[in-house]
């Protein structure tokens, strides 16, 4: 059923509703009748408030009226071969739970055609929750990588997807040979140029499933094709106890990967549950990410990851859904684990994260590891959320804040109105 916003027209427009937006960690800007104004190409030119737009003579094409406009959220760690078992083997911890549910499906994933019907439900599932922005692990075969960015892209998703690599330690229906793990990321790079908005990313699953020859020559095609990286880190202490045995000559998980060339500005690292200080330390002085995995850490009782207080430490923090381990793609649900989970480990109220932090690291935090600026900046690509929580109780008497706190826990059915993606509405109801 349309509406009657036509958003998806292509071309200028100016926008008119309440906009919530995060510039600075900790502190949102809200415009109550703002209106921003976005070119034909989707890139913002202007963010105002009422009395700067009527002052320069903008008038808004789409009148929201008192319905949110905020930020489309990024989900920086993913699998998406993973989709179809969300929710389950819960009852497992990590390294068994590899063993018994992910390789097994992620097997299935060489399918094309399993590929193909997966990469649509999970792009659709992704663009319903307001996920505009994604960095995914794929699995390890290259057609089915190339499938799942093709359908990510025409869906009109923006982001990342790495083809994994693992040479060790894995199910044999799905472990390469490490000469075979180099060939098909070399192949599949070269058919990579035929995307613009899905992009690679050097993908490594994690030090136990990659021998040290693997990981250096990863590192070595990292640095000739100015690649990013993704893998995981210090997620589980069975896991981090297996690297000291596995590399000899580390103390610390993250050396594994700083002797292969993969610890790097900008490298994402999912989970960090028990970084301690001397890892931490080795992230803020290499511009290393923290993708926090909340409802994963919870499922598979990896433990409380302390986001708050690496951000205090400078190190940048984003967050991922972590499906399948991760129960849910809606960023909103994770936003409020990573607030429920600071509880758990900060002593102090002071300490614990904020709705305003939290929103910060599922958006403005990604996009700076996009290479935009924070929040609705003028220059960013146009991605946003139109939000309607008029039938929630109370709505009209609540002040934009505390209605963007009630959507981390509360959302009306039909609450999401609309989904930008720089320039095209990818969702419309």
């Amino acid at each position: 059923m349309r509406t009657k916003y036509e958003f998806d027209d292509y071309g200028a427009r100016a926008i008119r509703g309440t906009i919530v937006h995060a510039p600075v960690y900790g502190e949102l800007e809200v415009l109550p009748r703002g209106v921003i104004t976005v070119n034909a190409l989707g890139i913002i030119t202007g963010v105002y408030s009422e009395c700067q737009a009527k002052a320069k003579g903008i008038e808004h094409t789409i009148d929201l009226g008192d319905k949110l406009i905020l930020q489309a959220m990024c989900d920086m760690h993913l699998h998406a071969p993973q989709y179809p078992m969300m929710g389950l083997g819960t009852e497992l911890e990590l390294l068994d739970w590899l063993r018994t549910y992910t390789y097994p499906i992620e097997r299935k994933f060489f399918d094309l055609s399993v590929a193909r019907d997966t990469s649509y439900a999970l792009a659709k599932e992704l663009i319903q929750n307001g996920t505009t922005r994604i960095c995914a692990f794929s699995s390890s075969d290259v057609d089915s990588t190339l499938e799942l960015m093709r359908i990510l892209e025409a869906e009109g998703l923006h982001g990342y997807v790495g083809k994994v690599n693992m040479d060790r330690n894995c199910n044999s229906l799905v472990q390469e040979t490490t000469e075979q793990s180099i060939t098909e990321t070399q192949k599949w790079l070269i058919c990579c140029n035929r995307q613009n908005n899905i992009k690679p990313i050097i993908t490594p699953r994690f030090t136990p499933a990659c021998t040290d020859t693997l990981m250096k020559e990863l590192g070595v095609i990292t640095d000739m094709e100015g690649l990013r990286v993704q893998s995981h880190l210090s997620e589980n202490l069975d896991e981090i106890d297996w690297v000291t045995h596995l590399v000899p000559g580390t103390t610390h998980y993250w050396q594994s990967y700083k002797q292969a060339g993969l610890w790097k500005n900008k490298t994402l690292m999912a989970h960090c549950v028990w970084s301690d200080d001397n890892e931490t330390s080795a992230m803020q002085e290499s511009g290393v990410y923290m993708v926090h995995c909340p409802t994963s850490n919870m499922n598979l009782a990896s433990g409380f990851a302390a986001a708050a207080d690496k951000h205090r430490k400078h190190v940048k923090v984003v967050l991922g859904s972590d499906i399948g381990a991760g129960h849910t793609l809606n960023m909103f649900d994770v936003m409020a684990s990573a607030i429920q989970t600071s509880k758990h480990v900060e002593d102090l109220p002071e300490d614990r994260l904020t709705v305003a932090q939290a929103y910060y690291m599922a958006t403005s935090a990604a996009q700076e590891w996009f290479d935009e600026e924070p929040g609705f900046c003028p220059g960013n690509a146009f991605h946003a959320l139109v939000v309607d929580d008029s039938q929630l109780p109370n709505s009209s008497m609540l002040t934009p804040q505390a209605r963007l706190e009630r959507l981390l826990y509360k959302r009306q059915q039909d609450w999401l109105v609309a989904v930008f993606a720089k320039e095209r509405c990818l969702y419309n109801i």
